[in-house]
């Protein structure tokens, strides 16, 4: 029995030393960014040979267009269904007003024929003040049911030519939207092409179909999350802009009935940093009518090129428009570029600084963003 035992502890004993040499003490020293997609947290190294940037350009102008491709397809389905409903709506109300236009139709006739002014005659040849009150009470009654029942068709009308007006509009979106699909289905058709001209033409094909591969994963799980974290807190800071430009001295100056905003670029990266630290390693310049923001955090970095214009509706300020995106020195798609632009608002908008004080001219250059401001009552 203690024999047996002993030899139950060796055993057990054995075991946890064979564990320890087996099994690996710490984890593997990499960041998953997607639980199973084996993704290092570094961004892969990108050759610097002119065909793989092409490359690896068109396969991120790629997989953002597929991206596309589903969102239209989705708003596609929504606008479809909302466009039968909008159908259905606009018949049933055509069914419910029918009659009323009928009715509503015959009291028009009867106007325009003078059958009322029989009944207003009777009211006026009344032989005593009794009778005159008893038809007068009556064709008040007539009266006010005509207008009832007119102003009932009007209001049903409207309503029909509403929805009618709404269910055209969601057939030509959904017409533009059918033909924006193709078009990035025949856009992506042929950067695919390209693509694997590209890897095959290529000394090693599937050491570049596994790069390209990586590249794609990585922009997708953590590399446009990157984007969007930056752009997101710019548009989070220019909220706050106004408020900086009020209360620092010097920075707008009047003349007149005109203001003058003169925004060095020193003075808006300094507003960053004081919004968000994410900011330490990211700049503005403002160039001749162009405005470019880069930084670097870590293996990503971004560079961010565009212009600002005056907007008018639905309200007066500064609109930024997205040119150009390069991450990690890789041209982002048209696609992505409008896609940021509508999701985060870059504006700038003068009433918050002053209520009646709107834009109404833009430049920059040598450092500095000129805005001409008018005064608006």
């Amino acid at each position: 029995m203690l024999s047996r035992n002993i030899r139950s502890r060796y055993t057990v004993m054995l075991l946890i030393l064979l564990c320890f040499t087996v099994l690996p003490l710490t984890p593997p020293a990499f960041l998953s960014a997607d639980p199973g997609t084996g993704l290092t947290a570094a961004p892969p190294v990108v050759p610097d040979n002119q065909e793989t940037r092409r490359l690896l350009e068109q396969t991120l102008s790629s997989a953002e267009i597929e991206q596309e491709i589903t969102r239209i397809n989705a708003e596609q389905s929504a606008l479809e269904q909302q466009a039968g409903l909008l159908e259905k709506k606009a018949s049933a109300q055509k069914n419910a007003i029918t009659d009323q236009q009928e009715r509503a139709g015959a009291i028009i006739r009867s106007y325009y024929m003078g059958e009322r002014d029989g009944l207003l005659a009777a009211v006026l040849s009344a032989k005593s003040i009794s009778r005159l009150l008893a038809l007068y009470d009556y064709y008040e009654i007539v009266i006010g049911r005509d207008q009832d029942i007119l102003s009932q068709y009007e209001k049903e009308y409207k309503k029909l030519k509403a929805t009618l007006a709404a269910a055209q509009r969601s057939s030509q979106e959904l017409a533009e939207l059918k033909t924006l699909l193709e078009e990035q289905k025949a856009r992506v058709a042929i950067l695919n092409e390209n693509i694997e001209s590209g890897i095959q033409s290529s000394g090693d094909p599937a050491r570049m179909s596994a790069l390209l591969e990586e590249f794609t994963k990585y922009w997708e799980n953590i590399g446009i999350h990157e984007v969007k974290t930056y752009f997101k807190a710019l548009s989070s800071a220019m909220k706050h802009l106004p408020q900086f430009v009020q209360s620092r001295d010097g920075l707008l100056t009047r003349k007149g009935m005109t203001y003058n905003l003169a925004l060095k670029e020193e003075d808006l990266n300094g507003f960053l940093v004081s919004q968000n630290p994410l900011f330490q390693d990211f700049a503005f310049h403002f160039n001749n009518n162009e405005v470019t923001a880069s930084g670097k955090s870590g293996g990503l970095s971004m560079t961010l090129t565009g212009h600002y214009t005056i907007q008018e509706e639905p309200v007066n300020g500064l609109m930024f428009h997205v040119d150009h995106v390069l991450f990690n020195g890789l041209e982002l798609p048209d696609t992505t570029r409008k896609a940021l632009e509508e999701e985060f608002d870059l504006g700038f908008y003068p009433e918050k600084i002053v209520s009646f004080l709107r834009a109404t001219e833009v430049s920059s250059a040598d450092g500095v963003l000129h805005v001409k401001l008018s005064l608006s009552f």
